[in-house]
C-alpha cells in the first residue's frame, strides 16, 4: 500500500490509489484484446472526421464545424481513460498517483461537461436548420459558431476546475482503493476523512449548470424538431428532415442515457458493478459511436472519404 506519514498527525495519507475495475486477473487478457481495438478504431475514426472537416471545403458548414470539434473532443476524451486501462490490463498495475488521479478527474470532468454543451449546440443548430430554415444563415453565421464552441470549451474548464480545487483540499487517510476503473468524483470523495459537504454541494450545483441545463436545451430542441417534422406533409420530406438529425440523436441517447443510469440511481453497493458497466457507455462507447454513426449514416461524410481515397490512389 502506498502511504505516507503526515508529521503532527496521527494518520496516514495515500500517495497513490488503487483502481478496482470489474475484471479478475483471468479476464485481463480478454479485456485488453477487447478494448485495444475499440481504442484504435475510436482514435482513427475521430481523427479521420477532424481531417475531413478541416480539408474538405464541402464540409465547411456549421454542422460539420461542430462535428469536427466534437470528434476532437472525443479523441481527447478516450485518451483520458483508455490508455490507463490498457496499461492495467496488460501489466496488472492498478495504482494511480494522487496527482495522476486528480489530473484524470479534471480532464474527464472537463471533457464530459464540454461534450454536454457541444451536444446542446449541435441540437440547437439542427433546430434552426429544420424549424427556422429562412433565418438559419443569419442566426448561425461563422462568428456565432466560433462563440458557441469557444464558450463550450471555456465553460467546461471553469466548472471542473472549481470541483478539482475543492477535492484537492480534502484529506485522504486510510483506505486507498477507488471502487471504479477511473478516478470519478463520487468514489473518490468516499475515501476522504474530511467533511465533504461543500464538495458535494458544489458538484451538485455545477452538475445542474454543466449537465442538466444543456440536456434541457437538447431535449427542447428535439421536441421542436419532431413537431416540425410531423407537420411536413410528404413522407419523403419527413425522412429527409429526420435523417439530418438522427445521427446526432443516436449519440445524445447513448451519452445521456448512460449518464442518467450512473449518476441518478442511488449509490448502493449492489449497483456498483452495474454502474461501472454503464460507465463504459459514456467513457468508451460514445466516442466510438460518434465516428461510426456520422460516417456510416451521413452521405456528405461518405462522399468526402471517397474523394480523399481517389486523391490518394492518384498520388500513388
Amino acid at each position: 500500500m502506498h502511504l505516507e506519514i503526515h508529521e503532527g498527525r496521527n494518520q496516514t495519507a495515500p500517495v497513490a490509489f488503487i483502481l478496482l475495475d470489474f475484471s479478475s486477473e483471468d479476464l485481463q487478457t480478454f479485456f485488453s484484446m477487447l478494448f485495444l481495438p475499440i481504442y484504435i478504431v475510436t482514435m482513427a475514426g475521430n481523427i479521420l472526421i477532424v481531417f475531413l472537416v478541416l480539408f474538405d471545403h464541402q464540409l465547411h458548414t456549421p454542422m460539420y464545424f461542430f462535428l469536427g470539434n466534437l470528434s476532437c473532443l472525443e479523441t481527447c476524451y478516450s485518451s483520458t481513460i483508455m490508455p490507463r486501462m490498457l496499461v492495467h490490463f496488460l501489466s496488472g498495475d492498478r495504482t494511480i498517483t494522487l496527482g495522476g488521479c486528480f489530473a484524470q478527474l479534471y480532464f474527464f470532468g472537463y471533457l464530459a461537461t464540454t461534450e454536454c454543451y457541444f451536444l446542446a449546440v449541435m441540437s440547437y443548430d439542427r433546430y434552426l436548420a429544420i424549424c427556422k430554415p429562412l433565418h438559419y444563415a443569419m442566426l448561425m453565421n461563422g462568428r456565432i459558431c466560433i462563440l458557441l464552441i469557444a464558450g463550450s470549451w471555456i465553460s467546461g474548464s471553469l466548472f471542473i476546475s472549481l470541483i478539482v480545487f475543492l477535492v484537492s483540499q480534502l484529506s485522504f487517510c486510510g483506505p486507498n482503493k477507488i471502487d471504479h476503473f477511473f478516478c470519478d468524483l463520487t468514489p473518490l470523495i468516499r475515501l476522504s476523512c474530511s467533511d465533504t459537504h461543500l464538495v458535494e454541494a458544489t458538484a451538485f450545483s455545477v452538475s445542474f449548470i454543466g449537465t442538466l441545463a444543456p440536456f434541457l436545451v437538447t431535449l427542447s430542441s428535439y421536441v421542436c424538431i419532431i413537431k416540425s417534422i410531423l407537420r411536413i406533409p410528404s413522407g419523403v420530406g419527413k425522412q429527409k428532415a429526420f435523417s439530418t438529425c438522427s445521427s446526432h440523436l443516436t449519440v445524445v441517447a447513448c451519452f445521456y442515457g448512460s449518464l442518467i443510469i450512473v449518476y441518478v440511481l442511488p449509490n448502493m453497493i449492489s449497483l456498483s458493478n452495474l454502474k461501472k458497466l454503464f460507465s463504459l457507455f459514456y467513457t468508451l462507447l460514445t466516442p466510438l459511436v460518434n465516428p461510426l454513426v456520422y460516417s456510416l449514416r451521413n452521405k456528405e461524410v461518405k462522399e468526402a472519404v471517397k474523394k480523399k481515397l481517389k486523391v490518394i490512389r492518384k498520388a500513388h
